[in-house]
């Protein structure tokens, strides 16, 4: 029996502004990685070029067979000083809109993938008294340019998020999966929180909902209770917070174990991605699962699943896994509408372009896409809508 999955099941690639689009000057990461003797190992710079090469990227999805494009709006360049808004570039992200409708695909659209304006940090970030209110400014002003939009993202990873504002205090990059770090800064949660609820008043008829970073948190033996402790706060958390909203995006690259006095380290022998994770592609289904336990009511979108390795053979292999274990899901049950790869192009990973998660590869001097053999077996996926697609 094939493997197929839903009709209109979206099949899509993903990124981010700040990883893909170059010299977002005016946001916070910038000042971050290119602050002198800064912790960050690299800086983004011109990035892929993505802001000028658009165009090109969405081509790719399309000619490769996907229908879905996830990609970030970029608040610190729509409002660059606070108050004052970007009409330029406003009508920008609104060609890239537009782009994907006339080429037939469905946006995906995050309005806060990880960075903020400069003055927004400055002005206290998400712990200043306003926070919200000034970024529902910010939505009111982006919602003009989503006539089109079904899928609405509205923060990336919030439990992502309140963890590195506390790896930031510390000026340490984590080296492990987000996982095993210290728990969120609850105050800056409770306030994403806010800003979301915020921010799905605003969207009112456009399907709207948050992603989640799922760390598929294991419990050793004898470490249940800790476990079920360890992870509401990681992720629970946001997760019951969702029960609410249209749609909850699910992201999960590998699993966590959770031992007694906390995260254990990835076993010796184990098989380790480039970021040095464990190498789990099982993390979609069982986070998948988790999630619509705990959602029963709420559809499910894979915003990111992928792997770091410079081995595209494994790349295939990692995903058909993943999306094996997605399917297992989906069969008993799981109420998913889609997968979006994590990521189209080899892009900044936050400090280090050394991981290399794309289904495209990026020529670092001169900007050339090339599209990789994976890239090719994911869009016959696509196509076919199912784990065995016929072979060319």
């Amino acid at each position: 029996m094939r493997a197929s999955f839903p009709n209109r099941f979206l099949w899509g690639a993903a990124g981010s502004a700040h990883q893909t689009e170059g010299n977002n000057v005016a946001s916070d990461f910038w000042a971050l990685e290119n602050r002198p003797g800064g912790f960050l190992p690299e800086r983004s710079g011109d990035a892929c070029d993505g802001y000028h090469r658009w165009r090109e990227d969405l081509d790719i999805v399309r000619d490769l067979g996907l229908n879905a494009y996830r990609f970030s709006v970029e608040w610190a360049r729509i409002e660059p000083v606070e108050g004052a808004f970007s009409r330029a570039e406003l009508a920008h992200y609104r060609r890239v809109i537009e782009g994907c409708l006339e080429r037939g695909l469905t946006p995906v659209v995050t309005l806060h993938h990880f960075t903020s304006p400069l003055w927004f940090q400055r002005e206290g970030g998400w712990l200043a008294p306003d926070a919200t209110e000034r970024f529902r400014r910010y939505v009111r002003a982006v919602l003009p340019i989503l006539d089109g939009v079904q899928w609405v993202c509205t923060i990336n990873e919030p439990n992502m998020l309140a963890m590195m504002a506390n790896m930031v205090k510390r000026e340490k990059r984590e080296e492990n999966v987000a996982g095993a770090m210290p728990p969120p800064d609850q105050a800056v949660a409770d306030a994403l929180l806010a800003a979301h609820r915020a921010t799905r008043e605003e969207l009112a008829d456009i399907k709207s909902g948050w992603t989640v970073a799922n760390q598929n948190f294991e419990a050793a033996e004898g470490a249940d209770a800790e476990c079920q402790e360890w992870a509401w706060s990681r992720e629970d958390q946001f997760l019951d917070a969702a029960a609410d909203d249209d749609f909850i995006g699910v992201q999960a690259y590998t699993r966590v174990r959770i031992g007694r006095d906390g995260a254990l380290p990835v076993p010796e022998n184990a098989r380790r991605t480039l970021t040095g994770w464990e190498f789990y592609p099982a993390a979609l289904g069982n986070a998948v699962r988790h999630t619509a336990k705990r959602l029963p009511a709420v559809p499910i979108l894979v915003t990111e699943n992928g792997i770091a390795t410079a081995d595209d053979t494994e790349r295939v292999e990692y995903t058909r896994e993943a999306l094996a274990g997605l399917h297992a899901a989906i069969t008993d049950g799981a109420d998913v509408r889609g997968y979006l790869h994590w990521s189209l192009l080899d892009n900044y990973e936050w400090g280090s372009w050394k991981p290399t998660f794309g289904l495209v590869h990026v020529d670092r001097a001169t900007f050339t896409r090339t599209v990789k053999p994976s890239a090719r077996w994911l869009g016959d996926v696509a196509r076919a809508n199912t784990l065995d697609p016929p072979h060319r």
